[in-house]
């Protein structure tokens, strides 16, 4: 279920808890194959099946910035910014890639709301997601995304 934030106070409530969790997704060979051509990143431990089943992680693994690009889509999952105020990516503070996705898995984001400021252009929204993997004991990314809204 979405969670829609109507203001800033709200958003601002909501700081320091979990506001929801992503559908699960699976990130299929196609996916990793279009994001490598869309970004020229074309390294073999993407895209070379053979290749990388005798590599480091016994198989193709996804690209890092594509784990990280699926936060928008979950976080369209998650929650939703019914302020009336044009909104902003903003950044990114943080991110880490602490287990590689092998190509095949499924993956899924837990959001909270990290941090609410004022800014001189509006109010800045810092975001927490940490993707998860099915069945692994380690996230695949934690990331920290920031959003202006003006």
């Amino acid at each position: 279920m979405v969670r829609t934030f109507t203001n800033a106070e709200e958003i601002e409530a909501a700081i320091g808890t979990p506001i929801g969790v992503s559908d699960w997704l699976t990130i299929d060979q196609d996916r990793v194959n279009q994001f490598a051509d869309a970004t020229g990143d074309h390294q073999w431990i993407h895209l070379d099946a053979e290749r990388a089943a005798n590599g480091p992680f016994g198989g193709t693994i996804v690209h890092g910035y594509l784990t990280l690009s699926l936060v928008v889509m979950f976080g369209h999952q998650v929650f939703e910014f019914a302020t009336g105020k044009p909104m902003i990516n903003y950044g990114v503070n943080k991110v880490r890639f602490p287990s590689p996705v092998l190509v095949g898995s499924r993956v899924r984001a837990e959001v909270s709301v990290l941090a609410v400021q004022p800014v001189s252009a509006g109010t800045q929204v810092t975001m927490g997601f940490v993707i998860e993997i099915e069945g692994a004991s380690k996230p695949a990314c934690v990331a920290e995304t920031v959003i202006l809204m003006l």
